[in-house]
């Protein structure tokens, strides 16, 4: 049986075909969200070639989830990040989600379920619009800020938890000739010290696994990983965990 999952984000959608009999990933991808949801989905669809003609069943997950009406299912993001983690970790007790525009602290019990979650989705502060935003003000891709960011050479405190303030922050520190570098390592520490404190009312545990496309910058996971004292699990490609999820809940 194969199943579509489909993964509708703030900043990418993201696809998983899954082969529920071989348990395994027949194909996977994921393409910057654009503003007609099915259009997106269909350019993946056809990256999937005649693997689409083997769906049987379809589950959409993700902020846009309820606006792709050709799904045959809908599941929560929590739902499926839970899912999808504790089939690759099955020992994880505890996921960090970081979004595009939030950030999610889920804890799982010993069967996998959903024990008790916090998401933070009033503040950009701890999201990937956070990096977004300092890689624009860095003048450099967003993806090389974690190896930017593994060269500083001095850690600086950043002070304001508003992204607003903090893009006035990181602009006065420039101006006082700060290593870009050390700037990139302080948002990083700032975004762990944030998820650190979201993770604080509930009754968290490692293993923990951190998901989410913002999970493949290396420095990020060390800050957070130092913030909670605990080595953090990243799945092979995070970036398409919840879509995992969602195709194999599909069924």
């Amino acid at each position: 049986m194969i199943s579509l999952g489909i993964d509708i984000g703030s900043r990418n959608t993201k696809i998983v075909i899954w082969d529920n009999s071989q348990k395994r990933i027949l194909f996977s991808d994921y393409i910057a969200t654009g503003v007609s949801i099915k259009e997106t989905i269909d350019t993946l669809l056809i990256r999937a070639g005649d693997l689409r003609e083997l769906i049987k069943y379809s589950c959409a997950t993700g902020y846009g989830r309820k606006m792709y009406k050709a799904a045959d299912s809908i599941k929560s993001e929590i739902t499926c990040h839970a899912k999808a983690c504790h089939m690759l970790f099955p020992n994880a007790c505890t996921i960090i989600d970081i979004g595009g525009q939030d950030s999610k602290v889920i804890t799982l019990s010993e069967d996998g379920n959903v024990e008790d979650f916090i998401m933070n989705d009033k503040c950009a502060a701890g999201t990937g619009r956070f990096l977004e935003m300092t890689a624009n003000k860095l003048e450099c891709d967003i993806s090389e800020l974690s190896e930017l960011a593994s060269k500083a050479d001095r850690e600086i405190p950043l002070n304001s938890t508003c992204v607003v303030f903090a893009e006035s922050e990181i602009i006065g520190l420039l101006a006082k000739g700060e290593r870009p570098e050390n700037i990139a390592r302080a948002v990083n520490n700032s975004i762990a010290k944030r998820i650190y404190a979201q993770m604080a009312p509930l009754n968290w545990h490692a293993p923990i696994v951190f998901t989410g496309g913002v999970a493949q910058g290396s420095d990020l996971v060390y800050s957070i990983g130092k913030a909670c004292g605990q080595e953090l699990l990243i799945p092979e490609d995070p970036e398409i965990t919840g879509a995992l999820g969602a195709a194999i809940l599909a069924f």
